[in-house]
């Protein structure tokens, strides 16, 4: 995607807030195009500049569409989201995260912080803003993983190969070699070596992707849900 624009989409029901973002993303970052502002869910899909690099979207649009609907469908299309709001508790933020958002930005955050978050999810990295990192109790120097990067961190933490991994997410093994390389190096920048399987399996117990069973083996949560998707 180099040398072109990320083309962004900005989804929010109070229209008034809805021309300022577009207006101030457009002031602070030239890179980035904004090509739709919707206020609603069917507005977005029926847009002719649809399906875009990312769509900014609102976590509180006033429909009955579950949020994580959104975000799975947006996915299947190939499009990043990151979610916005006017809440920031930890566990509407973790949620967030968990249903597949590659950012969560509150609307009290500046400019610069929806430009951060808009272009980390380009390139598939989860973005937050140190204030949000801090609520969550997450250090600024720990990595923070995007949902495909921890199901195949708990998938190879409880003894999966990259073949089966690969197969399971419906993905290729060069692609979750990929990963798996890509998750040891952020850790890595985080001062966590986690370059052998038995360090990565006890970073993936602290971390909650894994848990250890009555007979001291790794296996996924109970409540882990469906891997792929």
């Amino acid at each position: 995607m180099a040398g072109s624009p990320i083309r962004l989409a900005v989804v929010d029901d109070h229209r008034m807030l809805l021309t300022a973002l577009g207006d101030w993303i457009r002031a602070a970052d030239d890179g980035i195009e904004v090509a739709a502002e919707v206020s609603t869910w069917p507005a977005l899909l029926a847009h002719p500049a649809f399906p875009v690099d990312v769509v900014l979207l609102d976590l509180d649009l006033r429909d009955e569409l579950p949020v994580s609907v959104k975000l799975r469908a947006l996915d299947t299309m190939g499009v990043r989201t990151v979610l916005m709001s006017t809440y920031s508790e930890p566990a509407v933020v973790r949620d967030a995260l968990a249903a597949g958002a590659l950012g969560y930005v509150a609307k009290s955050e500046p400019t610069e912080t929806l430009v951060l978050a808009v272009r980390s999810a380009v390139e598939g990295e989860v973005h937050l803003s140190p204030r949000l990192r801090a609520q969550l109790g997450t250090p600024a120097g720990s990595p923070l993983l995007s949902p495909q990067e921890r199901r195949i961190m708990a998938l190879y933490s409880t003894g999966e190969s990259a073949k089966r991994i690969a197969s399971m997410l419906g993905i290729t093994e060069q692609t979750t070699r990929s990963h798996l390389k890509r998750i040891r190096a952020r850790h890595l920048a985080a001062g966590i070596d986690i370059s052998t399987k038995f360090a990565l399996r006890a970073q993936a117990i602290r971390g909650g992707l894994i848990v250890v069973d009555d007979h001291g083996g790794p296996q996924l949560p109970r409540d882990a849900g469906p891997l792929p998707g």
